[in-house]
């Protein structure tokens, strides 16, 4: 590739909401445009690189036996409401009709058309186990899009799908897409670990995300430094410090004025906030298909604690889920900054199990200014159910090793899930075992999000000047600069050595305009090629060039005739540290 010819041109000047490094970069660099907000257009660099991605990813897959299909964007809504995904995801699902009014979906995810393949091209367990997967577009309508890259609303995911017989053989392929995933993220240069997590609306038994530690990431993971527990905080769990053992005392209600938070109350009455017990008040949809009704719902936490509202999502099986008004709080018997279970009637009481196992808390009277001191789950109201609903914080004990937890932020690059056979049930992906029993299916799916991974990688590698790309996933690995008045020795020098090296399959971008070496040196910079090879009057006089990594300061002065092993041998010695990146990963369950 010529620059001269290059579809994309650098930028001084970005707009205001590229915030993070490589949105910025990457728009600077002339990698990708936005078109709107959350839909990207990847130039030719920008294409370049995601299909070095791309690649590694198709590898990998194969490497497993996978095998690579497509699958539509546009599906029939019929599929998803089998499943019943059609009732259960919110607007983030773009619904439409098409000429004949029929309802259609653009694709999410694409399990309910593998399971709706499933029932038409398996039909005996000698079949099975199989493993597909494609490289296709998704589309969902987030309503925040933000960072770039790493939040869209369109964009290219790889998910594959396993297919077995059993649960047994679900775990084996399972174990080898969690290696595999390793794999993948250390040939491009990026590091992550694996977290368990929420199951959210694919469901299922299992699931790991893979995550990218930043300070920009949205999820907040929980992690042990003694014995590697390490999960999403949606689904962390924690050692809970129980409070000393007491008989139940008798109630006894209190004058509390001006204390609508529990540290006020603490305060007020001089005792620790895990002496108390917290009210929080939401309204959910529960239901399934289309039969679907708003419940209150009333969670108790330990005053010293958070409630976690995945884990209550989870808990009562919401579809949506959201803060309940003060009219809703008072219809059912409670108050705003008073409130508990206490007397409440038309409310879905879910408890956090530490306030079950405890005795004699205060909590509110359901009145302004008053608390009651001495309540007991269990003797003074009733739980739906007790469950953990707490959220883990950064000191929270452990809940392997007791271990004091670290907390991090961290963007989700990949996951895996365990599906089971939720999808094959509803969609008749049965197969014949080996006694002629009819048997569904058993699922896992596994995705990676192709551009938000790339952005990760511009968000690891950049520096003041710019990106610094790896080199497996740099659109070139070799930059040409040439730095000549006009024709003659320079020109002939970096064509010869251009020609050499896209002849031994390099992929190589000659910069031939005719900018002044500034502009060229600051683009070089600036768009990260890993190897630059300048090429100059004044260095042939003395019969050298001059080679550079991106990722050094040193340059060196290489002769003529050298060069071209020079940089092949360069660009095999940048492989080979990333390959050397390719260990064994211990799983984690």
């Amino acid at each position: 590739m010529r620059m001269s010819r290059l579809f994309s041109q650098t930028l001084r000047d970005i707009t205001a909401d590229a915030e993070v490094a490589s949105h910025q970069l990457l728009l600077r660099a002339g990698f990708i445009r936005q078109l709107a907000s959350g839909i990207f257009s990847y130039l030719p660099l920008g294409h370049k690189a995601l299909r070095k991605v791309e690649e590694i990813i198709r590898g990998e897959m194969d490497a497993i036996g996978g095998q690579e299909i497509t699958m539509p964007v546009v599906h029939p809504a019929e599929i998803w409401q089998k499943t019943g995904r059609w009732y259960e995801v919110g607007s983030e699902m773009s619904r439409f009709k098409d000429k004949n009014d029929r309802d259609m979906v653009l694709a999410m995810t694409h399990e309910e058309v593998v399971a709706d393949l499933v029932s038409r091209e398996i039909h005996s367990y000698k079949q099975l186990p199989q493993l597909v997967y494609q490289l296709q577009t998704k589309w969902r309508d987030d309503p925040r899009p933000r960072s770039g890259l790493i939040r869209v609303r369109e964009f290219t995911m790889k998910d594959s799908y396993s297919l077995d017989a059993d649960w047994e053989g679900l775990d084996k392929q399972y174990r080898v897409h969690y290696q595999s995933y390793f794999n993948i993220f250390n040939r491009c240069g990026l590091d992550v670990i694996a977290v368990s997590s929420d199951t959210g609306m694919m469901g299922g038994e299992m699931a790991h995300e893979y995550m990218y530690l930043t300070p920009i990431g949205e999820d907040t993971l929980l992690l042990c430094d003694g014995c590697g527990y390490a999960a999403n905080r949606q689904i962390a769990t924690f050692a809970k410090k129980a409070n000393p053992k007491e008989e139940p005392a008798v109630q006894e209600k209190i004058a509390t004025p001006d204390t609508a938070t529990i540290d006020d109350l603490a305060r007020l009455l001089e005792m620790p906030a895990s002496k108390t017990a917290k009210a929080v008040f939401m309204m959910a949809t529960l239901g399934k298909g289309e039969e679907k009704e708003d419940k209150f719902i009333l969670a108790v936490v330990r005053g010293d604690m958070e409630v976690n509202e995945t884990k209550l999502a989870n808990a009562v099986g919401a579809l949506e889920m959201w803060p309940a008004s003060e009219a809703e709080i008072r219809a059912v018997g409670s108050e705003p900054g008073y409130g508990s279970p206490i007397g409440v009637k038309g409310a879905l009481i879910i408890v956090d199990d530490a306030v079950a196992s405890a005795t004699n808390l205060v909590a509110g009277a359901n009145e302004p200014g008053f608390h009651v001191k001495n309540v007991n789950c269990g003797r003074d109201y009733e739980a739906e159910q007790v469950v953990d609903i707490a959220s883990a914080r950064e000191g929270d004990g452990c809940p392997r090793c007791a271990a004091a937890l670290r907390a991090v932020r961290g963007v989700e690059t990949g996951n895996i899930f365990q599906l089971g056979t939720k999808f094959t049930e509803a969609l008749g992906g049965d197969f014949l075992d080996a006694n002629g029993k009819a048997q569904p299916v058993v699922m896992g799916s596994y995705g990676i999000g192709v551009g938000r991974m790339l952005a990760c990688i511009a968000e690891e590698y950049n520096d003041d000047n710019g990106l610094v790309w790896p080199i497996t996933v740099a659109p070139f690995q070799v930059h040409i600069v040439l730095l000549a008045k006009g024709e003659g020795e320079a020109q002939d020098v970096a064509e010869k050595l251009y020609g050499e090296l896209t002849g031994r399959g390099l992929d190589v971008i000659l910069d031939d305009r005719k900018d002044n070496p500034g502009v060229k040196f600051k683009d070089a910079d600036l768009i990260g090629m890993p190897v630059r090879v300048t090429v100059g009057d004044r260095g042939l006089k003395n019969g050298i060039v001059e080679f550079k990594l991106r990722r050094e300061e040193q340059r060196q002065e290489i002769p003529v005739e050298d060069a071209f092993e020079h940089v092949v041998a360069a660009v095999e010695g940048l492989y080979n540290e990333l390959e050397e990146r390719v260990v064994e990963v211990e799983y984690e369950k």
